[in-house]
């Protein structure tokens, strides 16, 4: 009965501690297999496999996964496993492919071959892109309802991270914009 009452406690402790996290995750894994779903067909062909993924528990071990290691990895270490990879993306003046690594995004545009390439630094929580040679941060993470992003006049600006937030700071520009012309 001992051993009993232990693995319930041991249980209990387990659940309690991934609630107490305060992490989520992203659940990639399971992101990707709905996002491949989505494009294997029309919406029947799609209903039919989702069905058939959840009676083959395919949804449900993907996002066992998710809970139990790749959400863990990605809060411990700040890098999801999953999340790297290549995806193609049609825009309104061509094609991109956008690679992920993990630390960053390489977004390489199939109509004229130019690379552009975003980096994360972990440590500073910035947003960099490198132009010319020169290293440009484009957006820190001051807090979590705070950014400092770049004025027209080299300066930077601390930004509310809110609709209201956002709509100064773009007014801000647009007026800055108008100012040097």
């Amino acid at each position: 009965m001992k051993k009993f009452y232990l693995s319930v406690a041991t249980v209990i402790l387990l659940c309690g501690s991934m609630t107490f996290t305060s992490c989520i995750g992203s659940f990639s894994l399971t992101n990707k297999l709905l996002s491949w779903n989505k494009t294997i067909g029309n919406k029947f062909v799609n209903e039919l496999v989702f069905f058939a993924f959840w009676i083959l528990p395919v949804y449900e071990v993907s996002g066992l996964a998710d809970i139990l290691v790749l959400n863990s990895i990605e809060f411990w270490s700040g890098d999801n496993p999953v999340a790297k990879g290549k995806k193609y993306i049609d825009g309104k003046d061509g094609r991109y492919l956008v690679e992920c690594d993990g630390k960053g995004y390489t977004i390489t545009s199939e109509n004229d071959k130019s690379v552009v390439r975003l980096d994360f630094n972990a440590d500073t929580r910035e947003w960099s892109t490198e132009i010319d040679g020169e290293h440009i941060v484009f957006l820190t993470f001051v807090d979590d309802t705070h950014v400092k992003l770049p004025t027209p006049d080299g300066n930077y600006k601390i930004v509310e991270t809110s609709q209201e937030g956002l709509y100064a700071y773009q007014q801000e520009i647009i007026a800055s914009n108008l100012a040097l012309r």
